[in-house]
């Protein structure tokens, strides 16, 4: 049963976006910015859809050598992106924690 939540936050600029919060608190993935909540309501749908198969994680190194996932929907396009990770290891965990959680219908709406 998953234990983490989705919070959607409005930026300064106008902008919507939420990110997936494992049980301990920790932002486990973060999504793009959206002009509307309704379109950020659509990206939790999405994540929740496609975050437990393994073939939507795609993982990348950074520049500076830390490690970072991407997921993505069907279609390829990004829904959201991990934290950095001084590990490889560290990375497995973080999508394991996505898998885990990213079915979870707890939104909590900060922008009320």
């Amino acid at each position: 049963m998953a234990s983490g939540l989705y919070e959607i936050k409005k930026g300064k600029n106008g902008k919507y976006s939420f990110n997936l919060k494992a049980k301990n608190t920790e932002t486990i993935l973060s999504s793009q910015q959206y002009s509307t909540k309704t379109g950020c309501k659509r990206g939790i749908a999405t994540v929740q859809a496609n975050s437990g198969s393994k073939d939507g994680y795609e993982r990348k190194e950074a520049k500076n050598g830390k490690h970072y996932f991407v997921l993505k929907a069907k279609n390829h396009q990004i829904i959201g992106k991990s934290q950095m990770y001084a590990s490889a290891g560290g990375l497995t965990n973080g999508i394991k924690s996505v898998m885990a959680n990213g079915k979870t219908t707890t939104i909590k709406d900060g922008t009320i």
